[in-house]
């Protein structure tokens, strides 16, 4: 075997394992319990872990999940997140979760999860869900998955791709959501458009959308709720 069919695989075995790994870094530990100190002048990829030996059962536990939700808002829905921020115990596990509230006709808008796959059970009611591809070639438009979903059912929404969940039945619906990172992170994408601060530039809004600046004006100027 020549030196260069070595070193081609050599490279090729390290992407395969590198892809082969959770997106979230793999502990080097048993657990490293965060410690949620917004003073620390300590900046870490995730949290500063807790002495092991002031940890506690606590540290892994959370309640409430069996409480709904909030959905008497401009969209319907609420999300109860599950993360490194609420349970500690999850820093550098890279896994979370949320539970999923819709009032009837609710929606969980537009939005992607830049750290995160998000995998979707259905607990109760009817969602039309879906997910959307990234941009494909030249003159193609960027192809839609959708299903509609009943008690029992699962979906899985690849790592940062736009996607949705509506209630299209007549009653509630609840969702729980699992994540293979500790912090997903959520970007909703007509709050982030329309709704930054400072704005985006009404110009580039414009041209990007191919409509006329009032109705970039309009859009800016209405109050984006955050369901998160």
């Amino acid at each position: 075997m020549s030196l260069k069919s070595f070193v081609l695989i050599i490279a090729i075995l390290a992407v395969v394992t590198s892809i082969s790994h959770a997106f979230d870094p793999s502990p080097l530990q048993d657990f490293c319990v965060a410690v949620n100190d917004s003073m620390t002048t300590v900046f870490v990829n995730g949290k500063v872990c807790k002495d092991p030996k002031i940890v506690s059962a606590d540290d892994f536990f959370k309640s409430g999940l069996n409480v709904a939700g909030n959905t008497s808002n401009n969209v319907g829905s609420a999300v109860t997140a599950v993360n490194v921020n609420n349970l500690p115990g999850l820093n550098t596990l890279g896994i979370s979760l949320a539970r999923i509230d819709y009032a009837p006709y609710g929606v969980n808008p537009p939005h992607t999860h830049p750290r995160g796959t998000e995998v979707l059970t259905v607990l109760e009611g009817t969602l039309y869900v879906g997910f959307v591809l990234s941009n494909p070639g030249p003159n193609m438009k960027n192809k839609l998955f959708t299903k509609i979903l009943h008690p029992g059912d699962v979906f899985v929404f690849p790592i940062g791709l736009i996607h949705f969940q509506f209630n299209v039945g007549k009653t509630k619906a609840v969702a729980l959501a699992g994540f293979n990172s500790q912090n997903q992170g959520v970007i909703t994408i007509a709050n982030a458009v329309f709704g930054s601060d400072p704005p985006i530039n009404d110009d580039i809004l414009t041209k990007a959308f191919q409509v006329d600046k009032k109705v970039v004006d309009y859009l800016q100027s209405q109050f984006w709720w955050d369901n998160n």
